[in-house]
């Protein structure tokens, strides 16, 4: 009898899930809130993930529960664990990544190097940390916001009023002097085995991540131990199962400090599609079941992968495929379905090869054929 795993989110990481789980003869169901999502290639349920009685239900059609987001509520997870549901992560952990506040205090608890924080109650308590760093701050809701949303860099408390009027707690960081962003991602298993990808380089514009080299430029030796050391820790510590990506700044004075965390596939991942022996999804599939993790190094020197964001204008991704697949036909073209809202991640492209400034022109390239301004 197939294995069946519950994915709770009908987003692009569920979808990108679907042809790993076909391969694996794995059946993959999806909880969604709307028809029409991503995911809608996979067997779905229509169902709220706040709904307790939607999540039941839907837990009881699968073998074990996993997630596209980090958003179902911890009491809905906790009942699931105690009616005897396999879900990976576990609330335990998912915890941190739902609150950034908890996870900074974890973090700093297991050793792990952190940018200075701080919790904000109030105006007083930012102003505070403003004189102590400098009379800038990185403001972050504690809860909630992704691709730049709840992040504001702040020099007065009065540009954060909103926020502290809704009686929240805020995240407050010192703005770290960085050289670049990595990001570090491991698969654990529920028994313990640990297995990392290479470090990877981010480059994110206007708070979302437009492009990543895998792996790293001038990454090999000290720091890639280092980085796959952080994210074990972290995994280990946290006892994540499934994939956990670690975004890093690499600071000007050669240290790497945690940014946030994502215990699930993450975008910075997406390269390994075609770029690693075990892609994340295929990664995650194994992990959340238990099964033996699988090889992670790089089928090319290099790769690279593009985002493609939705934009203002008329279109759609499938009507830029000629000119696309005519120009780069060595290029992977991955469309998530989604409707193209502008900033909106709509899908992404991926180039690998031996010459990295003829990867990242090959890339840039297709991507530049479903340019956000061409897509409605």
């Amino acid at each position: 009898m197939a294995l069946t795993v519950g994915v709770i989110g009908g987003g692009q990481l569920a979808r990108m899930m679907i042809p790993a789980a076909i391969d694996l003869g794995i059946d993959l169901r999806v909880l969604a809130e709307n028809a029409g999502e991503s995911a809608d290639l996979a067997v779905k349920q229509l169902g709220d993930h706040r709904n307790r009685d939607d999540v039941l239900r839907f837990a009881e059609s699968v073998d074990v529960v996993t997630f596209d987001h980090e958003h179902v509520p911890q009491e809905i997870l906790h009942e699931l664990v105690a009616r005897g549901v396999r879900v990976h992560p576990g609330p335990d952990a998912l915890l941190y990544a739902q609150d950034k506040l908890l996870m900074r205090r974890r973090l700093s608890e297991l050793g792990i190097p952190v940018p200075v924080w701080a919790r904000i109650e109030t105006g007083e308590d930012l102003q505070l940390f403003l004189d102590d760093n400098g009379g800038r701050a990185v403001v972050k809701t504690a809860r909630g916001g992704y691709d730049g949303k709840g992040v504001r860099i702040v020099t007065s408390p009065g540009e954060v009023d909103d926020w502290l009027a809704l009686g929240e707690s805020l995240l407050a960081e010192e703005v770290v002097d960085f050289r670049r962003e990595l990001a570090q991602s491991v698969a654990r298993r529920p028994s313990g085995d640990i297995v990392a990808w290479p470090v990877v380089e981010s480059v994110q514009r206007d708070g979302v991540c437009a492009e990543v080299i895998a792996p790293a430029p001038a990454s090999a030796g000290k720091l890639a131990d280092v980085a796959s050391e952080i994210a074990h820790t972290i995994a280990a510590g946290l006892g994540v199962t499934g994939v956990l990506a670690v975004e890093l700044f690499e600071t000007t004075d050669d240290r790497l400090l945690v940014n946030e965390l994502a215990m699930r596939p993450h975008n910075t991942g997406h390269w390994s599609i075609e770029g690693s022996a075990t892609s994340q999804f295929e990664q995650h599939l194994r992990a959340v079941l238990d099964l033996p993790l699988g090889a992670t190094g790089c089928r090319d020197r290099w790769s690279v992968m593009v985002n493609i964001l939705g934009g203002p204008d008329s279109g759609t991704l499938a009507d830029r495929y000629p000119a696309a697949f005519e120009d780069q036909p060595t290029v992977k073209v991955h469309n998530y379905g989604k409707e193209p809202r502008p900033g909106r991640k709509v899908g992404h492209v991926t180039a690998g090869g031996d010459d990295l400034d003829q990867v990242v022109y090959q890339a840039r390239a297709a991507a530049a054929h479903f340019d956000s301004g061409d897509l409605g």
